[in-house]
């Protein structure tokens, strides 16, 4: 095992490493920006570093800086969390040329996926099922006239280097379609760096659904599925596991071996290793790949909560050269958890609440522990301000309990006891949905909020 870890993030997620890496008894050391010089990540390491002015570009996102900052303080590996640079092959790679080891999947695979559109075709290839669309980038009017013709509307347009929702637009028929081109390529352009796009069919009402994937490079598993499919401008809002969808109103258990066996076809064909998570499609009884995303995703403690792993503590395992300590016969879900995002947000219009903390009380301590069948992953405490630099999240709630019923119950109890002041929060809004008849009966789709 390493003796000292840097990592590369912020927030809960940097918190949550750090409590990780203490588990196993391995120093972290933080780094920060100017906006985050007393921020909580900070004291949750041993050491910290800071990398320089508050936009991300000239700090967290900076490779030579980060490495430097590795280097200076003598850690051995780098956990990049999830955002940020944690699925830059060229950051991994820029790791491993530095002889630091990088907490994450191989270079190769992160760059067989980090287009989207090839990741389609590799996919295809493999004899995964995708959503139908186009062949590839559609690069002008034509193409995306031929891809139309074949696929049929409504469509979707999609950034290939995208993620987090930025650079995606229904088009329903061809006048819509050029427009959203042209839109399209414009936002990835100036969020990823990379105009290209890609169609997909685009569905009513889909449910999401995805498969939490582990490898060490000898044996890949498949830990269970994940509901998100209540999103605001498809970002994730709240996450379950079990994933509603193949229990609700009954099991379908031939849907979920489906998805599953795909999860892991996805991840081998790439030859993924570490934590990454397979993103699909549910229509009906159908599954097609979105997406495989190469880092621990925010929803992760979903998936610990039902099954007793702990998800960080086996990526760094992994990444120190050890075997998985299970197989998938080992693996068993044992009740029901569900994850509310709290974000700093208008819970109406969803715009971004920056300003000074002045009240933060958590329903349980925000130590990363389950209090009652709680759990709180906080990146902020009373004190503390929200700037506009980085993203809006908070905190992360966490329920379990043996029946997804009783995890409602919970979740809503501690949302009631949840108090920031200071910044508007998205409380509210999750208070709304676990009290709707419909998130209880498990009538989810991705549209869903915008019928409450």
């Amino acid at each position: 095992m390493f003796s000292k870890i840097l990592i590369a993030n912020r927030g809960e997620i940097a918190c949550r490493v750090a409590r990780a890496a203490r588990a196993l008894g391995v120093k972290t050391v933080a780094v920060f920006s100017d906006a985050d010089a007393n921020a909580l990540h900070v004291h949750a390491c041993d050491e910290a570093v800071h990398l320089g002015p508050s936009p991300a570009r000239e700090s967290y996102l900076n490779i030579e800086k980060v490495l430097a900052a590795a280097r200076t303080t003598g850690a051995q590996a780098v956990h990049p969390g999830y955002g940020f640079l944690s699925e830059q092959a060229e950051f991994a790679q820029a790791c491993a040329g530095a002889g630091i080891v990088f907490v994450g999947p191989p270079p190769g695979a992160m760059r067989a996926i980090k287009d989207k559109a090839q990741a389609r075709a590799v996919m295809r290839n493999a004899g995964v099922p995708v959503v139908p669309g186009s062949e590839g980038h559609v690069g002008d009017d034509n193409a995306a006239r031929a891809a139309a013709g074949s696929v049929g509307y409504p469509l979707l347009v999609k950034a290939a280097a995208g993620g987090g929702g930025i650079g995606m637009q229904v088009a329903r028929d061809e006048g819509e379609l050029l427009k959203a081109l042209r839109a399209c390529a414009d936002r990835a352009r100036a969020s990823f760096g990379k105009d290209a796009v890609y169609l997909e069919r685009y569905f009513e009402k889909p449910r999401h659904v995805e498969v939490q994937i582990l490898g060490d490079g000898r044996l890949t598993l498949a830990i269970g599925a994940r509901e998100c499919s209540i999103q605001r401008r498809h970002q994730k809002v709240i996450e379950e596991a079990p994933a509603p969808a193949f229990v609700l109103p009954g099991p379908r258990p031939k849907v979920l071996r489906a998805l599953l066996d795909a999860g892991l076809q996805a991840a081998r064909a790439v030859g993924y290793a570490n934590a990454g998570t397979c993103e699909f499609m549910l229509v009906g009884d159908e599954v097609f790949f979105i997406e495989l995303n190469a880092r621990l995703q925010v929803e992760h403690p979903v998936t610990e909560a039902t099954t007793g792993l702990d998800l960080v503590q086996l990526q760094l395992r992994i990444a120190a050269g050890e075997h998985l300590p299970i197989g998938q016969d080992d693996l068993h879900v044992e009740g029901h958890a569900i994850e509310c995002r709290i974000n700093a947000e208008d819970p109406v219009k969803f715009f971004p609440s920056p300003g000074a903390i002045k009240r933060f009380d958590t329903p349980v301590p925000a130590d990363g522990a389950f209090h009652d069948g709680i759990r709180i992953d906080a990146g902020y405490r009373a004190g503390d301000t929200v700037t506009p630099f980085y993203d809006s999240l908070l905190a992360k709630i966490i329920a379990h309990a043996w029946t997804r019923e009783d995890a409602i119950a919970r979740m809503r109890e501690a949302l009631d006891r949840f108090v920031v002041e200071g910044v508007k929060t998205n409380i509210p809004l999750h208070q709304k949905v676990l009290a709707s008849e419909p998130f209880a009966r498990g009538e989810l789709d991705t549209h869903f909020l915008e019928r409450i």
